[in-house]
């Protein structure tokens, strides 16, 4: 399974953006979205080194919080034994 990571959008050359997410850095493919216009600043989901589409600041953000859910909710629980 691969899950959508939504980034912004800092710089767009060709069909590559530079996006950020939580102080990480990745370049990633517009390929999958030529038939929009992306800008800095925008919010992309990215899957696989892919762009597939925009987000609202907003959806980035519920989004985060559902990871952050799901990474706090496993953390607490690793290593347990029943």
């Amino acid at each position: 399974m691969c899950l959508g990571i939504p980034m912004r959008v800092i710089g767009v050359e060709g069909l590559i953006a530079s996006c950020e997410a939580r102080g990480e850095q990745r370049d990633v493919s517009l390929f999958l979205m030529q038939d929009q216009e992306v800008l800095p600043g925008d919010y992309l989901v990215m899957q696989g080194g892919y762009a597939t589409q925009k987000l609202s600041q907003e959806q980035a953000a519920a989004a985060w919080e559902i990871y952050d859910l799901i990474l706090r909710e496993t953390d607490s629980s690793y290593g347990e034994t029943s």
